[in-house]
């Protein structure tokens, strides 16, 4: 029983110690089911476009399961390594810390609470406030709809998604310039959530807190964040020329006047992130 005890404890610090993890690397946002478009023109005129599910990580998540793996934790005597009780000094720190790790938490999300859907329908309003967000809605558990679409000149980097205010926010898709007027075109975020960072932690956090079995230590733990599977497509067209890319059948005909057309189909399990080099001619 002692061993089991300090299992969760190692689970519960961990959860909190990912979670600080992930907002050094950014790994927030993940794309659920989407279709996305990019025109880039060899003038360097672009329209990028995102249509579907964007499913944002709620670190309140994290911080509730740390805190019930903490509730059902013993304390144990450290000379003897037995299980006793807590003194209410050891409860009142033990509530201090998860206070403040909730409240680092929800600081990572720029303040935004995901468990609180008036404050998620108020971030889906302000997001609609930024150019090119035409419309986001909060369908709840972290998973937004969105439709985004944006045209402008790539006389700089782009990179979506961009949230005022959320600066950890991670890439799907990102346009690097380049010397000689090459851009390389790569969209990370689009690769199998496999390959995430996020979603490794989140298996393995299924791992120590199974869901579907109402017995055993984890029944009364918080249950795993669902992650959307990721699904969809990723086409850009252009007239510029293809210097490199890694889809599957290589350049198609986009139809007169709009150049070529790469297509990259996302599904579960595919672990390789579109990517393509242009050569421009502004």
């Amino acid at each position: 029983m002692a061993m089991y005890a300090i299992s969760l404890k190692a689970i519960a610090r961990s959860v909190a110690a990912a979670g600080a993890s992930l907002a050094l690397c950014g790994c927030f946002l993940s794309p659920g089911s989407f279709e996305a478009a990019m025109d880039i023109r060899k003038d360097g005129d672009f329209t990028f476009s995102y249509d579907g599910e964007i499913f944002i990580m709620a670190m309140s998540d994290l911080a509730e399961m740390a805190d019930q793996a903490e509730a059902q934790e013993p304390c144990i005597d450290e000379d003897t390594l037995v299980e006793r009780p807590c003194t209410a000094k050891e409860l009142d720190a033990r509530q201090g810390e998860q206070a403040q790790e909730r409240a680092m938490m929800q600081a990572m999300l720029g303040g935004m609470d995901l468990s609180d859907p008036d404050a998620a329908a108020q971030f889906a309003a302000r997001l609609e406030r930024q150019h090119g967000w035409n419309q986001v809605t909060y369908l709840g558990d972290g998973l937004f709809d969105v439709d985004f679409t944006i045209r402008s000149r790539l006389t700089h980097d782009f990179s979506f998604p961009s949230i005022e205010g959320f600066p950890m926010a991670n890439d799907f898709v990102s346009a690097n310039l380049r010397d000689d007027d090459r851009v390389r075109i790569e969209a990370t975020g689009f690769a199998a959530q496999a390959g995430s960072p996020l979603q490794a932690m989140l298996s393995g956090m299924a791992g120590a807190f199974p869901t579907g079995d109402n017995s055993g230590p984890s029944a009364q733990s918080a249950s795993i964040p669902a992650m959307p599977p990721m699904q969809g497509s990723f086409r850009l067209t252009t007239n510029a020329q293809i210097l490199t890319n890694n889809t599957d059948e290589g350049p198609q005909s986009a139809g007169s006047g709009s150049g070529q057309l790469l297509e990259w189909n996302i599904a579960p399990g595919n672990t390789i992130a579109p990517t393509v080099m242009l050569q421009l001619e502004p």
